[in-house]
């Protein structure tokens, strides 16, 4: 029997594949069976990184599935002010794991937390779970509990509906109520509510936990869409600050990126339905000299997304990555208006960078 290794030298696979290409040629997409044409209804959630994804779809002529587009007498400018289309649906960054099951079974009335709402001011109101969602608040809580009940609504559509789900974890460290271990997108007290110990503590998923979570949320998607493909990428947006005593922010990103990643590759190998892109090690590897992110280390820039996209729609659609399709053309009197929209783009909305705030 031939040694799997004997076709071509270790070294010489590595310096022919990583180290030799131009950063733009490399490919380090293994096996990757999904596969997405023009109607396929593709839908994002995830972390800030995951805006990207529905970016590119969006603007590529495939089917971005947005199951929450906000109401159609509203203009487009406003809707998207207001958080419409930043993903499938109006939930905002999903940073772990344990919040993304946490959506689904709220959306499916298994999981009712006791945090209902912040109240800033008389009328000032806040989902918890969502507190930058809405911008100013809602004006009373009747208000917000209506807009919650229509947005799982529409999550419910999404999870029935969809035929593929691109979710981007970013994250293990999450905040949760003493409670009910109600999880938050954000550390309260930092968007909005207000901190106390006595009601909040911090936690770090480990990676059983993280595999667990994401096992439950792939069994219960699939008895509501037995069909659905699920793709699973990771943010390589370093962690902005962290929460676990004494560890440095370097060292906090190591563990919950490596974390993210077993997680992700123990899915791939465990259900026909789960699959992987590498979209972190292509902004991470050293191939690219660190040429894929921005001075402050951690925006990856547009040079960057694009080697990703270019991969996953190459990959995605069954087409070598020099035929990969590429942006539909747009009339010559929006060009000006959509190179100055990509360029705010670049830098994607992140509740996580509130932490940085002076």
């Amino acid at each position: 029997m031939k040694h799997p290794y004997k076709s071509l030298p270790a070294k010489a696979f590595w310096r022919k594949s990583v180290a030799e290409p131009a950063p733009a040629d490399v490919d380090p997409v293994g096996e990757f069976n999904v596969r997405i044409g023009v109607d396929t209804k593709v839908a994002t959630a995830g972390s800030c990184f995951a805006q990207h994804i529905a970016r590119y779809l969006k603007n590529s002529g495939y089917n971005y599935y947005v199951a929450e587009a906000g109401h159609p007498i509203v203009p487009e400018q406003i809707r998207a002010k207001h958080n419409y289309g930043l993903f499938s649906c109006r939930y905002g960054n999903i940073y772990t794991a344990r919040q993304l099951l946490q959506l689904f079974k709220r959306a499916y009335g298994q999981f009712l937390p006791a945090e209902d709402a912040w109240k800033e001011a008389p009328d000032h109101f806040l989902d918890p779970f969502r507190p930058t969602t809405q911008p100013g608040g809602y004006i009373s809580l009747a208000e917000l509990k209506a807009d919650r009940k229509q947005h799982l609504a529409a999550v419910r559509e999404m999870f029935e509906k969809l035929d593929v789900f691109v979710f981007t974890l970013g994250l293990t460290e999450c905040w949760r109520t003493r409670s009910d271990g109600a999880v938050f997108p954000i550390c309260p007290g930092v968007e909005g509510g207000k901190f106390d110990p006595r009601r909040y503590e911090f936690y770090n998923q480990p990676v059983e936990d993280v595999i667990a979570d994401l096992t439950e949320f792939r069994n219960s998607l699939k008895e509501v869409n037995p069909q659905a493909q699920i793709i699973f990428t990771v943010s390589p947006v370093p962690l902005v600050a962290t929460a676990q005593p004494g560890a440095h922010v370097l060292s906090a990103t190591t563990y919950s990126k490596s974390v993210l990643r077993v997680a992700a590759e123990t899915m791939r190998l465990r259900f026909d339905n789960v699959h992987y892109f590498p979209s972190y090690e292509v902004i991470t590897g050293s191939f690219n000299r660190g040429a894929y992110y921005a001075a402050d280390l951690r925006n990856v820039v547009e040079d960057g997304v694009a080697h990703v996209m270019r991969l996953f729609l190459a990959h995605a659609t069954g087409d070598g990555p020099s035929e990969a399709p590429a942006a539909r053309p747009q009339p010559a009197s929006q060009q000006d208006e959509h190179l100055a929209a990509a360029q705010r783009m670049i830098e994607v909305e992140c509740d996580e960078v509130a932490l940085d705030r002076d």
